[in-house]
């Protein structure tokens, strides 16, 4: 089950990604909002890794983007 959840996750860190650049952000940027380390968020975003993140990550990226954090989660 946990294999079937791995493209979602991989689609979060696509989405975190694209949001992050339409406001002009950089990883660093980013990463300086959230004080978390900027390799943290490079992990989140990396197309080819499968690194899980917690609600309350997802929902301070989302606050820190000015994006619904719905909008992560949409896998239409």
């Amino acid at each position: 089950m946990e294999r079937e959840f791995e493209q979602e996750y991989k689609m979060i860190g696509l989405k975190i990604a694209y949001y992050r650049k339409l406001q002009g952000y950089t990883q660093e940027k980013l990463a300086e909002k959230l004080e978390v380390a900027t390799s943290y968020i490079g992990q989140i975003e990396a197309p080819g890794m499968y690194k899980p993140i917690s609600l309350t990550t997802l929902l301070r990226i989302a606050q820190a983007l000015d994006v619904p954090a719905y909008k992560f989660l949409q896998f239409d």
